[in-house]
């Protein structure tokens, strides 16, 4: 979603060591979003982004528009059953079938053979990981312990 941290350049840094290109997507998904006012008060610093990108290593930075993912009369979405439910999925109704909808155009166009992805958000992981399985998609999915602040705030 952007706004890249040290947590995101760990990501960054250990798809780098695969010795494969590390593509970045950089894309903040409407569709994440409860409250329009929130998407559109989300912090978005691109030049910044790109530094902490290139400086972890990565050697292309994917920087869709909006309309790129969601094209006028875009009616599909994807949901998946049971993982979205419960624990956070009940306060954030529809914010995993929006992770789940752009995670999957993104793996559809970028075409990676391995996703990495920080364990922070577990239930995020687990929904990605059951689309994927039940998608038949043809990538690799490694998720990564979560980098702490040292008064241990996940960053």
């Amino acid at each position: 979603m952007g706004y890249l941290h040290e947590g995101h350049a760990s990501l960054i840094k250990l798809a780098a060591e695969t010795g494969m290109t590390a593509v970045v997507s950089n894309f903040v998904n409407p569709t994440q979003f409860d409250d329009p006012k929130d998407f559109v008060s989300y912090p978005r610093d691109l030049e910044r982004d790109s530094q902490v990108a290139a400086d972890a290593g990565c050697e292309v930075l994917f920087v869709p528009t909006v309309e790129e993912i969601y094209p006028p009369g875009d009616m599909t979405t994807i949901s998946v059953a049971g993982v979205s439910e419960g624990f956070e999925g009940v306060h954030r109704l529809g914010h995993f079938d929006g992770v789940a909808t752009v995670v999957a155009k993104l793996f559809i166009i970028v075409q990676p053979s391995v996703a990495f992805f920080g364990e922070k958000d577990w239930q995020q992981c687990r929904v990605v990981a059951r689309m994927a399985e039940d998608l038949l998609m043809p990538v690799e999915l490694r998720f990564c312990p979560t980098l702490r602040e040292s008064d241990g705030l996940a960053m």
